[in-house]
């Protein structure tokens, strides 16, 4: 499964909330399986960080021409709590620490 299919996955969870494993087939991201085993790979490598930091920039950039930057703050605050490695890890795959976030402002 492609990265990026990895990650558009990985994100509907996070923003969504549902469990790993009713991540919709329909999206082509893989199983939710799939997905968490990469997010677990990229936190392992360091990766996952690089890409929370880079979708903070995106967002910033984004807000700031819609509005002058006003829903920065919201919106970092809205990532940082879905960051999974800011959240206490378990051993388990289908850990629900990583569904909380229900409210990200994520959107192409």
């Amino acid at each position: 499964m492609p990265d990026r299919a990895c990650l558009t996955g990985v994100l509907f969870v996070l923003r969504s909330g549902i469990p790993w494993e009713m991540l919709p087939q329909e999206l082509g991201c893989g199983s939710g399986m799939t997905c968490w085993r990469r997010l677990r790979d990229w936190q392992e490598a360091g990766i996952w960080q690089l890409i929370h930091f880079s979708l903070l920039d995106w967002l910033a950039l984004s807000a700031s021409r819609l509005d002058g930057g006003l829903k920065v703050s919201f919106a970092r605050n809205a990532l940082t709590r879905c960051n999974p490695s800011m959240v206490a890890s378990t051993n388990k795959p289908f850990h629900t620490a990583l569904s909380k976030s229900s409210d990200i402002l994520l959107s192409r």
